[in-house]
Formats: C-alpha cells, sequence, structure tokens
C-alpha cells in the first residue's frame, strides 16, 4: 500500500499563498468532511481542507501535492453513498463547493457549461425562458454538477433521456501534475481517438479533478402526467415492467416502490400519499408536446395495466397532485434513513426481464437473515435501491447478518447478469464488491489507466481500484 506524506506547517503555510482564508486543519475542520451520506462506512479526518474557487487553484495545488507525495481528495457537496469523497489515506480534502458558477448557456449549439459546484437543484433556474432542458434527474438535489459526472449519476428520468454521460459533450480537468487539460467542446459528435471523457466520467475523482463542464441541453417538454399503479403484490408490480416498457408510451420514467416505504415517506414527510391501498406500486411519467398528446399513450397504458392485475391507474394531472407523488418518492431514502437506527446500500443494476427474480430473492434474503430490507429503484432501466436496516438488532448480530447480506444480495445480481453500481459508484465501500464482480483482467486494465492520468496516485486514493 503506497505511504503518503503527512500535511506539516509548511504544506499549510503554502496552500494559505494559494487559498488565503481558505485552508482549515485540525480543530477548524467541520465534521462534515468526515463522511458523505453513509456514516456507516467510517469516520475519516483529513488533515485539511482546502475551498478552491478557480482552476488555477486547484492546479497550483495539486502541482505541489503531486510534489510532495500528499493524497488528494476531491469533494463536492458530499452527498455520495459510498464514501467516494472521504480522506480514506489522509491528507488533504480539495473541495470544489465554492465552484458554483453557470458559466455559460449557449441556445444556439442547445449547451451549457458550468462549473463543478453547481447544484443540481439550482442549475435550471439558469435555463428558465430558454426552452432548453437538462434531462439527468438524480434523486439527490443538492448534489452538485460535477459530482453527478465524476459518479454517472443516473435518476428517474434516464429509461427515456438516458444517464450524465449521455449528456457531457466537453470538460476541463487537472490532472495530478497540475496539467490543465481541455477535452470536448460543443460538438455532438466524434470519432476521434480514444473517448478521454467517457474515462472520466464515472471515474470518482481518481483521474483528475473536474474544473468545468460543457452539457447537452434538449428542447423542454411542454406537458407531462404521471400514472400512480397499484398493484395486491410486488411480484405482479415488478412483473408488469416489461409490458409497459414494451407497449410503445415511452414512458420518461418508470419507478417502482413498496408499501412499507411509501409509509416511511408519509412519516418523514407528515403528509399522506395519494393512495396507501396497496402492497406495491409503480409510477410512470409521460412527457409531450401536450396533455392531448400525451392522451392515446395514456390510455393504452391504462388498459394495459389493468388488463395484467392492476388494481386501479391513478392520474395526476395537476402540478399538486404530480408534487404529492413524486416528492414522496424523492424523500424515500432519507425516510428510510429516519425509520432506523443504521442502514447499508445495495445499488446493484440487473437486466430489466430479471427486475423481479432480483426483488424476490433479496425479500427472500432479508427474511433469512432476520434483517428488515427496504427497496425501490428505477424499474424503467433495472437499477434498484436495497436498503438494510438494522432497528434494534445487536451490534454484534448486526454486523455477522449485513456482511451475510451483502454478500448474498451481491452474488444474487451477478448470477442474473447484474453489475455492482447503477448510478451510485464505488467509492470506498464496493471496491471487493467490483473486484469480484469484474475479475483480475478488467481490474488490471483499469489500474493501468488510473496509473497513466495519475502516475503519482495521489488523486482520491483508495477508491474504486
Amino acid at each position: 500500500m503506497k505511504t503518503f506524506a503527512k500535511v506539516t506547517g509548511e504544506d499549510l503555510a503554502f496552500f494559505e499563498s494559494i487559498l488565503p482564508g481558505r485552508v482549515f486543519s485540525g480543530g477548524n475542520v467541520s465534521s462534515d468532511y468526515e463522511h458523505d451520506e453513509m456514516t456507516i462506512y467510517g469516520l475519516y479526518a483529513p488533515e485539511a481542507v482546502l475551498l478552491a474557487q478557480n482552476t488555477d487553484e486547484i492546479s497550483a495545488v495539486l502541482r505541489y501535492c503531486c510534489q510532495k507525495g500528499i493524497a488528494v481528495t476531491p469533494r463536492g457537496a458530499g452527498t455520495g453513498l459510498c464514501g467516494g469523497c472521504v480522506a480514506v489515506r489522509g491528507g488533504i480534502v480539495l473541495s470544489t463547493e465554492r465552484m458554483k458558477r453557470v458559466l455559460e448557456v449557449d441556445e444556439k449549439n442547445m449547451t451549457a457549461t458550468v462549473e463543478p459546484g453547481v447544484l443540481l437543484m439550482e442549475f435550471p433556474k439558469a435555463l428558465e425562458g430558454t426552452g432548453l432542458f437538462y434531462p439527468p434527474d438524480p434523486g439527490e438535489k443538492t448534489a452538485t454538477m460535477g459530482g453527478n459526472a465524476m459518479t454517472n449519476a443516473g435518476g428517474m428520468r434516464a429509461v427515456r433521456y438516458g444517464v450524465t454521460r449521455d449528456y457531457v459533450l466537453g470538460m476541463e480537468v487537472v490532472l495530478s501534475s497540475g496539467e490543465i487539460l481541455t477535452l470536448g467542446g460543443k460538438n455532438v459528435k466524434t470519432s476521434s481517438g480514444y473517448s478521454l471523457i467517457d474515462l472520466l466520467v464515472g471515474s470518482e475523482g481518481t483521474l483528475g479533478i473536474l474544473t468545468k463542464l460543457t452539457v447537452k441541453l434538449i428542447p423542454e417538454p411542454k406537458a407531462n402526467i404521471s400514472l400512480l399503479i397499484p398493484f395486491d403484490d410486488l411480484d405482479t408490480c415488478i412483473g408488469a415492467v416489461p409490458a409497459v416498457l414494451g407497449c410503445g408510451c415511452e414512458p420518461t420514467a418508470v419507478e417502482f416502490m413498496e408499501r412499507e416505504v411509501i409509509a416511511c415517506a408519509e412519516t418523514y414527510l407528515g403528509k399522506q400519499f395519494p393512495d396507501a391501498s396497496a402492497d406495491a406500486y409503480l409510477l410512470v411519467r409521460l412527457d409531450g408536446a401536450s396533455v392531448e398528446a400525451l392522451r392515446p399513450a395514456m390510455d393504452r397504458l391504462t388498459d394495459l395495466a389493468l388488463s395484467i392485475g392492476a388494481r386501479d391507474v391513478l392520474l395526476a394531472d395537476t402540478d399538486e397532485r404530480k408534487e404529492s407523488i413524486w416528492n414522496a418518492r424523492g424523500a424515500f431514502l432519507e425516510a428510510i434513513k429516519n425509520s432506523t437506527t443504521v442502514m447499508d446500500e445495495c445499488d446493484v443494476v440487473v437486466p430489466r426481464e430479471r427486475i423481479a427474480d432480483f426483488v424476490r430473492q433479496s425479500g427472500q434474503i432479508g427474511r433469512e437473515a432476520g434483517v428488515r430490507i427496504c427497496s425501490f429503484g428505477h424499474a424503467g432501466d433495472g437499477n434498484l435501491h436495497i436498503y438494510v436496516c438494522k432497528d434494534a438488532m445487536e451490534d454484534q448480530a448486526w454486523a455477522k447478518a449485513l456482511e451475510q447480506v451483502m454478500d448474498r444480495l451481491y452474488a444474487a445480481a451477478r448470477n442474473l447478469g447484474g453489475e455492482v453500481s447503477g448510478e451510485h459508484g464505488i467509492g470506498h465501500a464496493k471496491r471487493e464488491f467490483l473486484r469480484e464482480s469484474l475479475g483480475e483482467t478488467q481490474m488490471a486494465l483499469m489500474r493501468g489507466i488510473k496509473s497513466v492520468f495519475d502516475p503519482a496516485g495521489i488523486l482520491n486514493p483508495g477508491k474504486v481500484l
């Protein structure tokens, strides 16, 4: 294991000369920087936290750290779920949270260029009045655009529009040497050598630090409606997904949820869900030019759902109704966390035809281990979010049960042709599961890529590989 240099007073003085008033060490470091959203993966206090405000500052810091052998952990909003932005090997946390400018919205080329710290929930404000739309829609709206790119975040609209990778046209990144690299731009396609952008998207800050991002925009849909479809049991609900996707309705989102998760959201939000009488639900969104233009698809989907076992089809066509449903869906993660003492998560993705098999197996695994498992996810693209809850279980029993459950969940996903992570990334928490899934040849290729981009090995050490 590589050894990194400790941060000294001399180092801090240099950092302060580059980032005056934005260098924190010792007791001045907020405990927030010791973890991401999943504290179960441990607390790791950095030796210093640096708040960068521009590319040149990041370049100077990396050039210095490369020469000194100091580990650098890039960080955005810290909303990750795999321990990807914590300093597991010490050194500094280099935060881009203050780099939050929307640099350009180019309506003619239908692109936007942003700094990495722009929050996902703030970005749409810059597009108001343009008629343009940024489709990626991860559930955590306080995440940053840079963090989304570095984890290739997906979200609820991925079934129709794709994931973050599909919208990244260009980026500015700083390599571990301090060299500033500009990749891509506003061209919508290229066949010019290896796609370095595709290597960097989803790399979790292990290959370079993102300082600018150019993304593709598309025309904003003029209308949308949502259909909440209750089922008597989860098997029937999940089993309906292939038919929903194949009926020609081109849904924007197809989400599944269980009644237990909805109950958690009701308690957490203090608001009633529009319907809580069924065991399981599909939530389908349709986008189009107008409500009238969507009506044939809505009617087709309604007839299909009722013919394959749905109890009803509830239409949400007003802002109030849509918000009551989608706000609850967006709160599921926090609601489950609020319902238990400790939890761990499994973010696997499986072929869509195997979703029902995996959900069925995950429930059985939880029952056999004696732990509560809550699940919801993106049924339209096979990305399932499985949460294992400790509740009142004693620590020793929990540790044993959790290890067994997680091993079995990932093994089940592999057996069904799935992958370790659909959108949350690997961080330091899922590295072993990634190795088991991909095998040594693919891991060796990834290590080779890492060594080319970051020969000093200082960028986000202990993550992914």
